[in-house]
């Protein structure tokens, strides 16, 4: 079964494009027709992809986090109602308004109708499908339950989107409010000082102190613009090629978790995400080693991966998760404490749940906070900086007025 674009009329004379999968194209003719679409126009998107039309890399980089997770639950929804996996395929291709997704999706049943199975045919599409997706599908095929798997799948994946959008959303106020600011300070010094305070230079009056430093301040940025633009760049692309590297990345990812206030956050966040990630692979049927190796990529974090690389190697050598864990001083007691309590009493995968909801929350709280304190740090700091600027205005006008009498 192939992917096809079309493109057609309907009976009202409208025109129509879309992809659909089918058989061949009288197939695909015939769907069309039934559908009130006569088709002008049908080839193969794999066609269309080796002549450059479209680029199916840059096409499967549209299919985002919440997109992918609708399409899990209505698969799992469809596979527990008793539909076969490729009727359900056949319905999620039909059902989704992403065209990227569509022709992903269309060729993964495309694998499966070779007689691939689902996993390995989710894992031809790695930015799709990352591969904790592909290892929990993989082991709901073996044990029998991929509708369940598809479920938590799901819900882990919407849990994630949310979790993204909301800090990303906290976090959005501040920072335009920051660039809001510069811009506004900027306009100032670079143009309306400077005509104010040409007055005074033309004078030949003795300046106050306040007054010469925002004029040299001022000039320097009027006149030396491109210059700190010119660095600011620089600095920028020196910073992220440096992070590229792997000591560049161990010394960035040191720095971000050793922050005052921001670190404990970050260390939180990846904790939560290492907690909730590594209990559904497990809830899923994934073993412990597997799921250990998938987890040290979602922390994002080269020092957190290194302790879990740790970890899954004493844990080969007959330790237990807690002790490498404990023994690295990145995790912080109390998780350490409930791993342990939860491997001794046989419930990992519920304290491991239970690690990443309080850590969510606490993380949550925090940036709530931060955000909070920001707000009336930012309106003291633009209040300084514009006083500032008044005040060094004001100071040679008052002496004018007393020279004047």
């Amino acid at each position: 079964m192939a992917v096809y674009h079309y493109k057609g009329v309907t009976n009202s004379g409208k025109a129509v494009s879309g992809i659909r999968n089918a058989d061949g194209i009288r197939t695909l003719q015939a769907l069309l027709r039934k559908d009130g679409v006569f088709p002008t126009e049908i080839e193969q998107q794999q066609e269309r992809a080796k002549r450059g039309e479209i680029n199916l890399k840059k096409l499967t980089a549209r299919v985002s986090t919440r997109e992918l997770s609708v399409v899990t639950r209505q698969l799992a929804t469809l596979l527990k109602a008793g539909v076969t996996l490729v009727e359900s395929l056949s319905a999620v291709i039909d059902q989704s308004e992403n065209q990227a997704l569509k022709v992903v999706m269309a060729q993964v049943k495309q694998r499966v109708n070779e007689g691939s199975s689902l996993a390995d045919a989710m894992a031809q599409h790695a930015k799709v499908f990352p591969e904790l997706y592909c290892n929990m599908i993989r082991a709901g095929e073996s044990s029998g339950a991929l509708d369940v798997v598809l479920n938590r799948l799901a819900d882990f994946t919407e849990s994630q989107a949310k979790l993204r959008s909301k800090v990303i959303g906290t976090m959005t106020y501040p920072a335009i409010m920051v660039m809001v600011g510069m811009g506004i300070l900027t306009i100032l010094m670079v143009v309306v000082i400077p005509k104010i305070t040409k007055i005074f230079a033309d004078r030949k009056a003795a300046l106050p102190l306040p007054t010469k430093v925002l004029l040299g301040v001022a000039n320097f940025v009027r006149d030396y613009w491109w210059l700190l633009l010119l660095l600011a760049v620089i600095g920028v692309i020196g910073l992220i090629q440096y992070v590229k590297t792997e000591r560049g990345r161990k010394r960035w990812d040191r720095f971000m978790l050793d922050m005052p206030i921001a670190g404990k956050i970050i260390r939180m966040l990846a904790i939560s995400r290492f907690a909730k990630t590594l209990s559904t692979l497990l809830v899923s049927g994934v073993p412990l080693l597997t799921a250990l190796s998938i987890v040290r990529s979602i922390v994002n974090n080269k020092i957190l991966a290194r302790a879990i690389d740790d970890a899954r190697d004493s844990i080969k050598e007959g330790e237990s998760i807690a002790t490498p864990l404990r023994r690295s001083g990145e995790f912080p007691p109390l998780v350490i404490h409930m791993i342990a309590v939860g491997e001794r009493s046989g419930q990992l995968e519920e304290m491991l749940n239970n690690v990443a909801e309080s850590y969510q929350d606490q993380a949550e709280n925090r940036i709530n906070a931060l955000t909070t304190l920001l707000e009336p740090l930012m309106i003291v700091f633009m209040g300084g900086a514009v006083a500032f600027m008044v005040l060094s205005i004001l100071l040679p006008i008052m002496q004018l007025n007393e020279f004047v009498r």
